[in-house]
């Protein structure tokens, strides 16, 4: 994954890496390259929480539904965003790229093309707006 997502504050945005070979590059080869997991300050990683988290001790919360838990941890550099099943997505400056890597508990990666295609893939693209899943 290479984009990062849009967030309500609308902070930055890091340049599109492309994610073609070049003409004439062999089948198999542009098949692996584009399907090995994209490691590196411009990987972007999900990852699915769907317990409370509480930040500072005070429990995280959509501004938009409500919701308390079922979230998506989205991480890009050094920040991170939380995103809800209803769409809406906030950077926290709570949450560090350590504290990320400390919740990634399983060695199995789903890698996808793009962001879009992950929130669409996990349900967090607002079509389950309102309904916690685990």
């Amino acid at each position: 994954m290479t984009l990062v997502p849009r967030t309500t504050d609308h902070t930055t945005k890091p340049a599109p890496v492309p994610t073609v070979l070049p003409a004439g590059t062999d089948p198999l080869l542009q098949l692996q390259y584009e399907t090995r997991q994209q490691t590196g300050p411009n990987a972007t990683r999900c990852l699915s929480h769907p317990h409370e988290l509480a930040l500072g001790g005070i429990p995280a919360m959509c501004s938009a539904c409500r919701a308390r838990r079922d979230w998506l941890l989205i991480n890009h550099g050094r920040n991170v965003w939380i995103r809800c099943r209803c769409g809406n997505q906030w950077l926290e400056p709570e949450i560090s790229r350590a504290d990320f890597d400390a919740l990634i508990d399983s060695p199995d990666v789903t890698n996808y093309p793009t962001i879009e295609q992950c929130l669409i893939a996990l349900g967090f693209d607002g079509s389950f707006a309102g309904t916690y899943l685990k």
